[in-house]
């Protein structure tokens, strides 16, 4: 557990009235729903920069959580382990999230597993 200073921070003119110390926060009650299901995975790469998930953040993935149109995903594509956005359709796709990157290619071979979904991102501060 980490101690918790106020309730929340200003981003624009501070209050005085918040410098005082709040009790403790359990980043696991925050970011966990299920704890057997859920998993912590570094983030190498730019693919998903469109959405906000850049190289070296940390994701929350919960592989209890079914994916819906739109959500970040980890899927195994013919063994290999990445990030994707999942589209409902008919059939169902991923792609990239980055528009300098070309289309994600997925043809009918290939063997496609949706691992789990990401439900938060950890970024380090960017300078």
């Amino acid at each position: 557990m980490l101690p918790v200073m106020g309730t929340r921070i200003c981003a624009g003119f501070p209050s005085p009235a918040d410098d005082f110390l709040d009790g403790e926060l359990d980043l696991t009650r925050i970011l966990v729903k299920n704890k057997p299901a859920t998993f912590l995975w570094r983030v190498a790469g730019s693919s998903m920069r469109d959405v906000g998930i850049f190289d070296g953040d940390v994701v929350v993935v919960d592989r209890s959580v079914k994916p819906k149109d739109g959500v970040v995903v980890v899927a195994v594509i013919n063994g290999e382990t990445s990030l994707k956005l999942f589209r409902r359709g008919n059939p169902p796709s991923l792609t990239f999230a980055n528009k300098d990157m070309p289309a994600f290619p997925m043809d009918d071979v290939s063997q496609v597993e949706i691992w789990g979904v990401v439900t938060w991102t950890l970024h380090k501060p960017r300078a």
